[in-house]
């Protein structure tokens, strides 16, 4: 079967892309269509599937080259660049990650008469909503991250596509009380690859700052407001007064980076929060290898109530720990495993508790131990890569009859 899957960023890199279309390669023939923001080769083949770019222009046009690979349903350039894809490799099925190039993709499964499987990482329409409750209103908002318009895109793409992959178990619960078959919903978790829990450290001394006595707990991802950083902060104060080698690393960026920064120069605690900034995958891994506890601070909002960050799994993988709030995924995944500690979301105080916790070496030890079982029984890609198939090929089937 040959399969064009639709990802409206730039490829490098994502990782539940890359395992997807890997995981698919090894029965299918993947072609994957992607923005082209970095002005890369048009074309390449990439280890296992081939990868088709939009086009680009020149710097000296400024943002223009942003503009062409704007991820909206009615761009010329997307619709091209899909529809010319799929003609020229005579694809037979469609799968499109969330919701901004699913009519796109739509649109063009039903001209050409193809199965269409829509992959939902994100509950997009409540994602937006919690960037509106930081930023407010605006008119750049309004017009391009509207969640009223969003929700009813949304609304029509779950009803319309043939095949839904739900990232966990309350995406696919809520896709159910929309109104979608059950029998159209495949679960896909972002658990890790085995190589993840079996390969040997590669990157010594990636920048963890660290005494004798430290406890370092370590957060990994974008450095946005729902994603609580400010609390994680505002938790180190009171605990480094029983555990002055407290330490919070923080590897990321993103849209409230300052923010997060400023907030550590008004609470004076240069010496117990470290920014590593933006670092490659395997860099990152190497950090929480380096660490002590991983952390998932999230606020419980819609969206947090309904996925679940890759990093909870790279931490469980290795061994770590995790303080999690009460988002309804991690913390039903960590009180089911017994992998660590849940705080309420958005106290300071709960989670400062939830890390004295953790003091003891052995309490951690066991933690992390029942983390690394549960992936290598249950929690990785190996479980659901056979549900990623099973799902393609009823998708498929579906059409058929």
């Amino acid at each position: 079967m040959i399969i064009c899957h639709i990802w409206d960023a730039d490829y490098p890199w994502d990782v539940r892309v890359e395992k997807i279309c890997d995981s698919l390669a090894k029965k299918h023939e993947v072609h994957l269509v992607c923005r082209n923001s970095k002005r890369s080769p048009r074309y390449e083949y990439a280890k296992s599937f081939h990868i088709h770019r939009l086009p680009f222009v020149s710097e000296r046009f400024g943002s223009l080259n942003h503009l062409i690979g704007f991820p909206a349903f009615f761009n010329p350039f997307w619709i091209y660049s899909i529809w010319r894809t799929i003609k020229q490799t005579k694809a037979e099925v469609i799968l499109v990650r969330d919701l901004p190039l699913a009519w796109t993709a739509l649109g063009i499964g039903r001209l050409l008469g193809l199965p269409v499987v829509l992959d939902m990482a994100e509950n997009y329409p409540a994602m937006i909503k919690d960037l509106w409750d930081r930023q407010g209103f605006s008119l750049v908002n309004f017009l391009v991250r509207n969640p009223a318009v969003i929700g009813f895109i949304e609304r029509t793409t779950v009803r319309w596509c043939d095949h839904i992959l739900a990232v966990v178990e309350e995406s696919r619960d809520r896709l159910i009380s929309l109104g979608v078959d059950p029998a159209r919903v495949s679960l896909v978790i972002n658990t890790p690859t085995s190589a993840r829990w079996t390969e040997p450290p590669r990157d010594a001394g990636v920048g963890v700052l660290r005494g004798p006595q430290s406890l370092v707990l370590v957060y990994l991802g974008l450095l946005e407001w729902a994603r609580g950083i400010e609390t994680a902060i505002r938790a180190i104060q009171p605990v480094r007064e029983r555990l002055p080698g407290v330490k919070l690393v923080i590897v990321g960026s993103g849209r409230h980076e300052g923010d997060f920064k400023r907030l550590v120069d008004q609470l004076k605690l240069h010496d117990s929060v470290q920014f590593l900034g933006w670092l490659d995958y395997s860099k990152a891994i190497e950090v929480i290898r380096e660490s002590d506890v991983g952390l998932v601070p999230h606020h419980a909002t819609e969206s947090w109530n309904t996925t679940i960050p890759n990093k909870l799994f790279d931490y469980m993988s290795m061994g770590k720990p995790v303080l999690v709030s009460n988002a309804k995924p991690t913390e039903r995944i960590v009180r089911e495993e017994r992998c660590g500690m849940v705080f309420k979301e958005r106290d300071a105080e709960d989670l400062a508790r939830a890390i004295l916790a953790l003091e003891r070496k052995d309490a951690r030890e066991e933690m992390g131990r029942c983390g690394r079982d549960s992936v290598a029984k249950r929690y990785n890609w190996a479980v659901d890569e056979e549900r990623l198939l099973r799902g393609l090929d009823r998708a498929v089937e579906s059409r058929k009859r």
